[in-house]
């Protein structure tokens, strides 16, 4: 065999090698991208998950609203790829506890009596007006001490939360919960979910507790697109509120 022959040979070996060397990389690397996302959202493959949504006030029997169905193809694209399955269910008819099947969650506590009950249950330092009439406090969101209200097609806010359903019977996927001021807000706090959950999983951990506010901006020009992160308000969601005593309700003499 000549040298030319022998080179030849040589430079064929290792561009395979390399090419099988990078392809195990490659592989490596996205298997532990997936393995992550699949935790994150408690999705291992062929799990099941329940996606729980309320009815469309607006048309006769079971229907979705519009940007609830948006906001559930958003979903599809993570649970499809994280080879999990997905049963969906209205909010009435979802009588079962948590933590044995991921969850997800959309709409506000006076249309997803289910969602209002994770809040009441898991995020005590949140309040949300469910009042029909209309009026400046319509909707508003109060996290601890600080109110946020909605200004229709302008500025539109959505809690987006993780909540670990921890437990010792190994009931431990997570709940997720979107109650925005407005459909528009769900669809784009799920968007921001699947858009974001690795930097949400590093900084939250694959396992951990969140809650964030986001707000929607000028959805009546941009639609769902433009979402800005306002504050991370864990602590003061899952922290109850103080009660007064009877002395500090007891007017000043």
């Amino acid at each position: 065999m000549s040298d030319d022959v022998r080179n030849l040979v040589l430079a064929l070996a290792a561009l395979v090698i390399g090419a099988v060397i990078g392809w195990f990389a490659r592989s490596y690397v996205w298997r532990r991208r997936l393995d992550r996302k699949q935790r994150f959202f408690g999705l291992p493959k062929d799990s099941e998950c329940l996606l729980v949504v309320p009815r469309d006030p607006g048309a006769r029997g079971w229907s979705l609203a519009r940007h609830d169905a948006f906001a559930l193809l958003e979903l599809s694209a993570v649970i499809q790829e994280c080879g999990a399955h997905a049963e969906v269910l209205a909010h009435d008819t979802s009588w079962q506890g948590f933590g044995a099947r991921t969850e997800f969650c959309i709409g506000g506590p006076a249309a997803n009596l289910r969602l209002a009950a994770h809040v009441r249950s898991m995020l005590p330092g949140v309040d949300i007006n469910t009042e029909a009439t209309s009026g400046p406090e319509q909707g508003a969101i109060t996290v601890g001490n600080d109110t946020y209200r909605l200004d229709k097609g302008a500025v539109e806010y959505v809690l987006l939360a993780r909540l670990a359903a921890a437990g010792d019977t190994g009931n431990d996927r997570p709940v997720f919960l979107s109650s925005g001021q407005r459909g528009i807000a769900n669809q784009a706090a799920v968007r921001y979910l699947a858009r974001h959950h690795a930097r949400l999983a590093r900084k939250h951990g694959v396992d951990g507790t969140f809650c964030l506010l986001l707000r929607v901006v000028n959805s009546q020009a941009y639609g769902s697109d433009v979402v800005e992160l306002v504050a991370d308000v864990t602590k003061a969601a899952t922290t109850p509120p103080k009660i007064k005593s009877q002395r500090d309700r007891s007017p000043a003499t």
